[in-house]
């Protein structure tokens, strides 16, 4: 098994550019907070180790340069009250980070929800997770990620769908062997492929990340 390779030096946003070579205001911090006079916005405090975008939380998405396919992947997020951002894996296939806490009617727009797609302007498909594990604003979470790549003939023709084989949500398998017929709404490419770039929503409100890694498989 490959080793696993780390996408945030934790220490500046070198391996990452804004989504499609968009200026982007994501910097690097020590830790972010809950602002005590609004409660959606973060107070921002200087170091290093956690990168968050910018002082209003709309920016461009952000994309790593480091490609991959079958993989586990581990990414930490924190978001203040009602806030929105998604993880793209493959830069194609979003799981939704959220402020759902609290929340009882989940929907595929949940946090842990597998976003739809989005074919003649309506919504298609998307998965709910089975529980929501959600921790209240501010607070750091997690996702691990066990991810299948689409498969290809040699003809270039898709034989096998995209899947998350299984993802964990603050220790709560909340997904397991879900497939994703093709790319979900906001994806970074409009096709499929063997290999793609990981992505972080950055446009849709505050959002911080840390610790984010993958490992082939």
């Amino acid at each position: 098994m490959a080793d696993w390779k780390e996408l945030f030096t934790g220490t500046d946003l070198s391996g990452w550019s804004g989504r499609d070579g968009a200026e982007h205001t994501w910097g690097v911090a020590g830790d972010v907070a809950l602002d005590e006079t609004d409660p959606a916005l973060f107070t921002v405090k200087p170091g290093t180790g956690v990168f968050y975008n910018g002082a209003t939380g709309r920016t461009a998405d952000l994309i790593s340069t480091i490609s991959h396919g079958d993989c586990e992947m581990h990414i930490e997020f924190v978001v203040p009250k009602g806030s929105n951002s998604g993880v793209y894996v493959m830069g194609r296939y979003e799981i939704q980070v959220f402020d759902s806490w609290g929340a009882t009617d989940l929907k595929y727009s949940a946090c842990g929800g597998i976003y739809c797609q989005w074919i003649d302007e309506q919504p298609i498909g998307g998965t709910p997770p089975r529980v929501n594990a959600s921790r209240p604003p501010g607070e750091w979470q997690s996702f691990d990620i066990t991810f299948r790549a689409p498969r290809f003939d040699d003809s270039g023709k898709k034989v096998a769908n995209a899947c998350f084989e299984r993802l964990i949500w603050n220790g709560e398998v909340v997904h397991e062997q879900v497939e994703a017929e093709g790319f979900t709404r906001g994806a970074s490419f409009e096709d499929e492929a063997s290999q793609g770039l990981l992505m972080l929503q950055g446009d849709h409100g505050p959002v911080a990340y840390r610790n984010v890694r993958v490992r082939e498989l």
